[in-house]
């Protein structure tokens, strides 16, 4: 397997990504500061024998990305299996009316509107479309900000407003592409401008249909119950809303992302699902 890995250098990319690479996958990272797995002894020791591939750049940079695109695409056949996509919202700060300020309010917009815009164009046939799987959250949609637990929603609707307005035009994108219904009100223009749908080199409505969205509860930095689970895992998904969970583990989100949702593609494929304890 190859794999374009945006976002993985921590969290839930990261974890998925270990994964991936303790399996024999060959991951490319498109990171900002490569320097960041300086220290890193894990994948130093991929990057020695050539299955973890590091290029520096950024991804709301569509040239950045596209070379991203080229390296991950390297060896016997140029192809790419997999596009993990975990950009999350970076230098915050806390306003007294505003909730979390991100410095980019369209990091996660702009960054997979690049990733789709950039995909090489033998890898838009049916046969050699790669799997896209987005990291979103629960509680970014009206409908699945209403079926919160009722104390997340005060914490969710200020502290998070920004970061899920972000998450929301991520989410208007990914549904585009897949072709799927959207009944959700539209992203704000800060977050996606008018006539995004007609931006060069994005995919036509519905022209990348192996796609999977996972909305996680609320993250935390817990190890991953489900490594010592057994056959049942830890964990809940489900493409209802789950009303009764309230956190999971970003290692556990990894874990159903590369033991679940790729063994089990055919399951999951044009999917959006939440997952939470």
């Amino acid at each position: 397997m190859k794999a374009f890995v945006l976002g993985g250098s921590r969290n839930i990319g990261y974890y998925a990504a270990i994964r991936l690479l303790n399996q024999g996958a060959t991951v490319t990272f498109l990171l900002r500061y490569p320097s960041v797995f300086d220290q890193d002894a894990t994948i130093q020791k991929f990057v020695k024998d050539g299955k973890a591939r590091l290029v520096k750049g950024d991804a709301l940079n569509a040239e950045d990305v596209a070379r991203g695109w080229e390296e991950a695409r390297k060896g016997d056949d140029n192809s790419v299996d997999l596009v993990l996509f975990t950009v999350g919202s970076r230098q915050r700060k806390i306003h007294l009316t505003k909730g979390a300020i991100i410095d980019t309010p369209d990091l996660c917009t702009k960054s997979l509107v690049n990733v789709l815009s950039t995909t090489p164009a033998d890898l838009r046939t049916p046969s050699s479309l790669p799997r896209f799987i987005t990291i979103s959250s629960i509680g970014v949609t009206r409908a699945s900000h209403e079926k919160l637990p009722f104390l997340l929603k005060p914490l969710y609707a200020f502290l998070l407003r920004e970061p899920h307005a972000d998450k929301l035009g991520a989410e208007r994108v990914a549904a585009h592409v897949a072709g799927w219904d959207w009944r959700d009100e539209e992203p704000s223009t800060e977050v996606l401008g008018a006539g995004w749908q007609s931006q060069a080199g994005l995919p036509e409505q519905g022209q990348f249909k192996r796609f999977l969205v996972v909305r996680p509860a609320m993250l935390t930095s817990g190890e991953c119950k489900a490594d010592n689970a057994g056959d049942k895992a830890p964990y809940r998904v489900s493409e209802e809303d789950i009303c009764n969970g309230y956190t999971v583990s970003r290692q556990d989100v990894a874990h159903f992302v590369v033991e679940d949702a790729l063994r089990n593609w055919d399951r999951w494929e044009g999917k959006r699902v939440n997952i939470v304890y």
